[in-house]
């Protein structure tokens, strides 16, 4: 039996069809150098999260993918971790390196940075690990997975102005209240300044402070971009 040499086996004519080449093709595993060099400075204190962020966008990143027990064989499957604080985290690699050093059986696929933010976003992890085992360890917050995921720069809310806007929005009209102002926080990642009418009482006080807080929670910009937020109330 003779076929057509210019067809596949469902006949289909193999003439005019790109095979594109399979991703990472040549990849041997290690880290972006230049991303190896931002994670250097940010744990010398030379370089902060938002330039860990922006070298992570468009870079290669490594998922661990682990056998758990299935009922009939072992299966392959992501795993999570998590923290002190309950936060639930999707780890991540720079490369097979720094995976090994966390679970020398886990299985490395290479990911792109963006991709493997939006399977954190999938899976409702609340923030990204980023070699968890070291040299240097980072944890990207919430709103920074998002930004990666959806491919726009991320600023940390305190510096955001689109986040001071959307706080002011939301706290407008509180007659308690002179002023706001957004700083960065310090048991929080945002702190919201809020200079009070003198006059109230303790349960005034908590009564307003309950205001602000389902505000601040129900305004869609601060839910997307801030990941955690403290109040700070003092006499105007």
């Amino acid at each position: 039996m003779t076929g057509d040499p210019q067809a596949d086996s469902a006949g289909v004519p193999w003439q005019g069809r790109t095979l594109s080449p399979p991703p990472f093709a040549g990849d041997d595993g290690a880290a972006d150098p230049a991303l190896e060099r931002v994670l250097t400075g940010y744990a010398a204190g030379t370089a902060d999260l938002a330039d860990v962020v922006r070298a992570l966008t468009g870079t290669r990143l490594v998922v661990p993918v682990v056998a758990r027990p299935g009922e009939t064989s072992a299966e392959m499957a992501t795993v999570t971790v998590r923290g002190r604080d309950g936060r639930v985290g999707l780890p991540l690699f720079t490369g097979v390196r720094t995976l090994a050093a966390w679970d020398a059986a886990a299985r490395p696929v290479p990911v792109a940075a963006r991709r493997a933010a939006m399977s954190a976003v999938e899976e409702g992890a609340d923030v990204v690990v980023l070699d968890v085992a070291g040299p240097v360890i980072v944890v990207l917050p919430r709103p920074a997975v998002w930004a990666l995921a959806q491919g726009r720069p991320w600023v940390p809310s305190p510096a955001d102005p689109g986040v001071a806007e959307a706080v002011r929005r939301a706290l407008a009209g509180l007659p308690e209240v002179t002023t706001v102002r957004c700083e960065p926080g310090g048991r929080a990642e945002l702190r919201v300044v809020l200079a009070v009418r003198p006059g109230l009482d303790r349960a005034g006080l908590d009564a307003l402070t309950g205001r602000v807080s389902q505000r601040l929670a129900a305004e869609p910009v601060v839910a997307e971009r801030v990941d955690s937020v403290e109040l700070s109330l003092r006499p105007a």
